[in-house]
């Protein structure tokens, strides 16, 4: 079966991209073939593409498939196994980020949590080298923690605002999230009795004077 040059560059491509993140080169040119097809495949196809023994062939089924990245599907009127690539490149990446990275940035932070505690203890010491252990211990578990919630964040499908890089210090407080806002009031306030219609009228000349508050009242003459 003749295959597109084109088709093997980008295979070729997404191999060295997976390499680099940590997969087998052959993981990403098998998804890549797939994802490039308007049918699914079977695994003699793959091999015969990719220039891939049986044995080959089946294990990188076997990994690719442990990750969802691709999957088995069947074709009327054949009876071996087709297979078909996950066509959702953030459904892909999402798993690896939960499963792997934010699984390793988790386990970080906690051995620097760890760390820093044993590093509070009195008998360490408490000389200037110390001081400066203990200092830079908390700045690595302070960007372990942005990291994982900048991951958890991103995950939900959230967005991610920019954060002042400056000092991790900064990017810890920019990276937790705000408690939130307490609900707005469905309308305004009811009055808590009838309203006094003399409230706001303007005085009566009158009345006279006003009398300020506390002093006599004073009474005027009847005309003689």
């Amino acid at each position: 079966m003749t295959v597109d040059p084109a088709v093997l560059k980008v295979a070729d491509a997404v191999g060295a991209l997976m390499e680099a993140w940590g997969f087998r080169r052959n993981m990403g040119r098998m998804w890549a073939v797939l994802y490039l097809e308007d049918h699914p495949l079977t695994a003699a196809d793959l091999g015969e593409r990719l220039g891939l023994s049986t044995g080959a062939v089946s294990m990188l089924i076997n990994e690719l498939m442990q990750w969802d990245i691709i999957k088995k599907t069947w074709v009327v009127g054949e009876r071996r196994e087709h297979f078909e690539a996950e066509t959702s490149i953030w459904k892909m990446v999402s798993r690896v980020f939960r499963d792997r990275e934010l699984r390793w940035v988790r386990a970080a932070h906690e051995a620097f949590a760890a760390a820093g505690k044993e590093l509070e203890a009195p008998e360490t010491g408490d000389d200037e080298r110390h001081r400066l252990i203990v200092d830079r211990v908390a700045g690595l578990s302070q960007l372990a923690e942005v990291g994982a919630n900048l991951l958890e964040t991103m995950l939900e499908g959230e967005a991610i605002d920019s954060l002042p890089i400056k000092t991790v210090g900064e990017l810890a407080k920019a990276a937790r999230r705000a408690p939130p806002e307490p609900p707005e009031p469905s309308g305004p306030p009811e009055p808590s009795g009838p309203p006094d219609p003399g409230a706001d009228a303007p005085p009566d000349p009158g009345d006279g004077p006003t009398r300020a508050p506390g002093a006599p009242a004073k009474h005027r003459s009847d005309p003689t």
